[in-house]
């Protein structure tokens, strides 16, 4: 069964399926291959500090050695807040309806920190939405690809080449404008030292 992304506006549900877009689809991709002296691909690994154990590609996703060398596997890592409480875990909301949030202004997509980009094909998708989308509004959705302790924020929106969802975290700035005083942080004498740029070392 397909993966979708399902929203909700106005009691009403639109569907998509969704491709992500990344840099090898927009300009190519080159790949450097190393090959053995009978013509066979090499696939890199790591060696541990102890020279005790090759890692192939892949392995250390599944787990994590601990200082005294015991090996934890990914499923039994849990998430815990800084107050030290656990964290709770997020469900996906792939194949789930969320509601749409907005029309949101435009400069809270630019205010986000994008790190997928989906191409989005419609199943189904109503036309007071998808109206709303080609006259440029823009709609804010939670999103999480897979169970997680942290939900991202999608952004539904339209323009000439299809329907996309731009998938990230919103950046929050401090700003500072005449007449208004600045907190300044006092620094501390290892702040100090690493101020101290020795220029003979260039």
């Amino acid at each position: 069964m397909a993966k979708t992304i399902n929203v909700t506006r106005n009691g009403q549900s639109a569907v998509f399926n969704f491709k992500s877009l990344d840099r090898a689809a927009l300009y190519g991709k080159r790949r450097r291959i190393a090959f053995d002296e009978a013509g066979k691909a090499c696939l890199r690994a790591s060696l541990l500090n102890d020279g005790s154990m090759v890692l192939k590609s892949g392995m250390t996703g599944q787990g994590y050695f601990l200082p005294d060398g015991r090996w934890v596997a990914q499923g039994d890592l849990e998430g815990i807040n800084p107050d030290g409480s656990p964290a709770e875990l997020v469900p996906s909301t792939i194949g789930v309806d969320v509601a749409l949030e907005g029309p949101v202004p435009i400069e809270e997509v630019l205010d986000m920190k994008v790190a997928t980009v989906y191409k989005l094909d419609a199943e189904s998708l109503p036309e007071g939405l998808n109206s709303s989308l080609k006259s440029g509004d823009c709609y804010r959705f939670p999103f999480n690809f897979r169970p997680d302790y942290r939900a991202e924020t999608g952004i539904l929106l339209a323009n000439t080449d299809g329907t996309w969802a731009l998938i990230g975290e919103p950046v929050t700035h401090e700003w500072s404008e005449f007449g208004r005083a600045v907190d300044v942080v006092a620094a501390t004498a290892d702040d100090e030292d690493a101020d101290d740029l020795d220029f003979e070392m260039f």
